[in-house]
């Protein structure tokens, strides 16, 4: 490849970028409208009756629910399960609804996010052995606290985790926000730690993995955009593992007329997500997740108030 092919296929990106914003919008936009119509008249139909839980209106709710946060969780690494599962909840759906459509649509939006991460450039796989060591550490810290914590979570009260995990999440914030315009020195020692309480706390209590995972790789030195990558596929393989788990333990099945809205939302908000990160400066980065972080944190501490 001579080097004017290079600069062609360099200068082709931006262009092949604002297609892809183009295409996002009017297919976001097309579907929105269909689905908004279907509210408006009943025997408008663009989709087949899929239950008595999920009609015309929670579907498109669902649907928006869906982007938003998988938008957020994709751009910052955290936020779709800890803010969509509640949502759901005040909905009316069930937990058993709830749990096994959650980890489905963010096995799929993690792996999904994590190779357009990657075709972005936030982070390259291929060439960066430590992303590559990182994603295969953390995820199997991932099985083994799921393990452990399957294990201990009729033994651990909750409320104790709660705020353990709470103190943990403000105090990296806070130490993320401390540090933004200094260069941390990559610390495998203090990921591995992190990235087990993280594995063990989304096994207990099916959230929380994000803020622990992308905030303490940031802390323990990765880049911040490599961090929010890494954490889409090691999330990814966790809930693999949650929902084989889920399965084998219940014998129970997952509902589709839950499932595809919020698979259809999730993965519409991933190729809009990953161009974000890639606008945002490094330094931007660590602020905006230092913030989240800090916020996520006082929540799960307001929560014992509560």
């Amino acid at each position: 490849m001579t080097a004017l092919n290079v600069m062609q296929k360099v200068s082709r990106l931006p262009g092949l970028r604002r297609r892809r914003v183009r295409v996002w919008l009017m297919v976001v936009g097309t579907i929105t409208l269909l689905l908004a119509a279907q509210v408006i008249w009943p025997t408008f139909r663009v989709m087949p009756q899929l239950g008595d839980g999920v009609g015309p209106g929670a579907f498109l709710a669902v649907f928006l629910a869906a982007l938003i946060c998988e938008y957020v969780d994709s751009s910052l690494g955290m936020g779709y399960g800890t803010t969509l599962t509640p949502l759901l909840l005040l909905a009316g759906f069930s937990p058993l609804q709830i749990v096994p459509c959650v980890l489905c649509s963010e096995f799929i939006t993690g792996a999904l996010s994590g190779l357009f991460h990657h075709r972005d450039g936030n982070v390259n796989f291929l060439r960066d052995r430590e992303a590559r060591s990182t994603v295969v550490m953390l995820s199997m810290l991932s099985v083994v606290g799921a393990i452990v914590a399957v294990t201990l979570a009729l033994s651990v009260p909750k409320v104790w985790l709660t705020g353990i995990i709470g103190v943990m999440v403000l105090s990296i914030g806070v130490v993320i926000l401390a540090t933004i315009r200094r260069q941390l020195r990559y610390r495998r020692g203090h990921l591995i730690t992190l990235g087990a309480v993280a594995a063990f706390n989304k096994g207990l209590s099916g959230g929380g993995y994000g803020p622990l995972v992308t905030a303490g790789q940031v802390v323990s030195g990765v880049k911040a955009k490599h961090a929010v990558a890494i954490t889409s596929i090691a999330e990814s393989l966790t809930c693999l593992v949650g929902l084989v788990a889920y399965f084998v333990m219940t014998r129970g099945s997952i509902d589709t007329a839950l499932l595809l809205p919020l698979v259809t939302g999730a993965v519409l908000s991933v190729p809009i997500a990953t161009l974000t990160v890639r606008r945002i400066p490094d330094t931007w980065m660590r602020s905006i997740v230092g913030v989240m972080t800090c916020l996520l944190g006082l929540l799960a501490l307001s929560k014992l108030v509560w």
